[in-house]
């Protein structure tokens, strides 16, 4: 009987057929090659990728490379030696090849020419931290994972060390453990650029002396030289752009508490950079300005004015009120910092004013204090009101993660994604967008998931078991604005490695300049928690119309080498 047992499993592992084309993809191929005993030639395949694809500028050349790639990679042959021409199987092989036909575009395509508070950017919270917000220790290997995953914006907490009158990086006044201020910054250099040679911001929340500060001005130097931007001005009046700051390093903090004091400017000490909202997001941090009298004030003044003068994007926090805050100066321009919870009251009161500031000014949201285990919020509303920094631990995953991850595929995945137009203009009235008017749809997304391969070689030896085969289903919805969000899910396919739907969902979208689409696979499980079988998000925006291979990602965000979904997506 236990052999019968043996023997019955090994007919279920190996019970895995060849995937058929779906309909739709015989269909395509018989319309363009003329028919399924047909040789699709690379005249033929660009015709299908002009008219059913969508892509208006596939050329000739562009076929017979993909011709080409199809026949080396199925045939090993010399194709100078072959026909030059696809067959319904080597068709659909290239319709199922992440490659070769993926659903978005890897080339940066956006205007990058544009003031960089056009811009959201991919920002980072707490950098430096390899897990909790209360006791993990403090590194330059998450630094050093962010900037390699397309990370823009990285976050530096300074303190001193007392001990050895030094410089730590640490999350202040818990258990973290510090590292180097110079070691991150030399990590920093060495992979700021690898993944995308836009600039680089450092956001500085500074802890230090007046003698600690001018030691830190001269660690930067030192460290970046001529990668490092300086303003020609004290006070920049609009942002330079990512194609002028290519290859840059951008330090972005508030002034020295002394070099105000010594300003002596109305309402230039209104911000705090201490993250130490109450309730309504205002800012309760004692202020430090020094009472030390002139002599004091000229014995550090030097070293406190190189580091006031790396200060490209000055930063603050409210400290009184948010309407003064998001007030829009005409002389320059700056950072602004909310908590996820000040930035709720903000947008509900002062909504429209929000907008106006991200015009022209950056705002940089960041998790609220009690996220200790290093969760993250939902990043929706933040960017529908023009919110550049919406900063995120990075540490971790979840749901809010993958859609950061998902909002920054866009424009090749270099870190800096153009805002809609709509938040970055004012009409002839002299009025902003109003996120909250009730607006008609302007876009639908219909799409077809058709099936999905590839767990039998992924997930081997994991939590799947071979000799059972997974029940898999998929959930597939929209995040964006409010009246956009929604979810939807598959049927469940029994006892398969290789699910097939055949299913379609449609989505109408208000805002679609702002809407993700969210794909997420699991094993049914009846007596406990569903399975987890991969992940993607989209930003529909750059969605490529037409049938295409979606690949799927693991929690952490790593791309699985096989499992895969095939989908079709049509815009109306």
């Amino acid at each position: 009987m236990g052999n019968y047992r043996v023997c019955l499993c090994f007919i279920r592992r190996f019970k895995m057929s060849k995937e058929e084309p779906p309909p739709d993809v015989k269909e395509a191929f018989v319309k363009y090659a003329g028919g399924v005993a047909a040789n699709m030639t690379a005249e033929q395949l660009r015709s299908f990728l002009v008219e059913f694809q969508g892509d208006q500028t596939a050329s000739l050349a562009d076929a017979q490379r993909i011709v080409e790639h199809v026949l080396q990679r199925r045939h090993h042959v010399i194709t100078k030696l072959t026909k030059h021409s696809l067959t319904l199987d080597d068709f659909y092989y290239y319709l199922f090849s992440m490659d070769l036909n993926p659903p978005i575009s890897d080339q940066v395509h956006q205007d990058m020419r544009a003031p960089l508070s056009h811009y959201y950017i991919y920002t980072s919270h707490n950098t430096y931290l390899t897990g909790n917000q209360l006791s993990s220790n403090s590194s330059d290997v998450p630094i050093i994972n962010a900037l390699k995953s397309g990370v823009r914006v990285v976050e530096l907490d300074l303190w001193p060390n007392s001990e050895e009158d030094e410089i730590d990086v640490l999350h202040g006044r818990t258990l973290t453990t510090p590292v180097e201020f110079v070691r991150c910054l030399k990590s920093i250099k060495e992979n700021a650029f690898i993944a995308s040679p836009y600039p680089v911001i450092i956001t500085l929340e500074d802890h230090l002396t007046p003698d600690l500060q001018a030691k830190a001005a001269e660690y930067i130097k030192e460290t970046f030289g001529d990668m490092l931007f300086f303003p020609e001005a004290e006070y920049l009046q609009e942002f330079p752009s990512p194609e002028e700051l290519k290859y840059r390093i951008v330090i972005s903090t508030k002034p020295p508490k002394e070099y105000l004091r010594s300003k002596n400017v109305k309402g230039e000490n209104s911000f705090s950079d201490d993250e130490t909202d109450d309730e309504d997001g205002v800012d309760t941090s004692e202020s430090e300005s020094s009472e030390s009298d002139d002599s004091d004030y000229e014995s550090y003044t030097t070293g406190v004015s190189e580091y006031k003068r790396l200060i490209a994007i000055h930063a603050g926090k409210p400290n009184g009120g948010l309407k003064e805050a998001l007030k829009v100066g005409a002389d320059k321009v700056r950072r602004l910092s909310l908590s996820e919870k000040a930035l709720k009251k903000a947008t509900k009161a002062h909504g429209m004013d929000v907008i106006r500031f991200t015009q022209k000014n950056m705002l940089r949201i960041y998790p609220k204090g009690t996220r200790v285990n290093s969760s993250n919020y939902k990043p929706q509303n933040a960017w529908l009101h023009g919110a550049q920094m919406v900063a995120f631990n990075m540490q971790g995953h979840g749901k809010s993660l993958s859609l950061m991850r998902g909002m920054f595929r866009s424009n090749g995945g270099c870190g800096y994604v153009k805002k809609p137009d709509f938040l970055i203009t004012v009409d002839s009235h002299g009025k902003v967008f109003d996120p909250n008017a009730n607006l008609p749809v302007k876009r639908t997304l219909k799409v077809k998931l058709y099936m999905g391969v590839g767990w039998n070689l992924d997930f081997e030896n994991t939590h799947f078991h071979l000799y059972s085969p997974p029940d898999f289903y998929t959930r597939i919805g929209i995040a964006g604005a409010p009246a956009d969000e929604v979810i939807k899910k598959t049927e469940i396919k029994e006892e398969t490695w290789s699910p097939v739907w055949n299913e379609e969902f449609t989505f109408p979208l208000t805002i679609p300049e702002l809407a993700l689409l969210r794909i997420d696979v699991y094993s049914y499980n009846i007596s406990d928690k569903d399975v987890f079988g991969g992940q993607n998000c989209l930003p529909v925006s750059e969605v490529k119309p037409g049938i295409h291979a979606v690949p799927l990602f693991d929690r952490k965000g790593s791309k699985y080498s096989s499992v895969k979904l095939l989908m079709r997506f049509e815009f109306s």
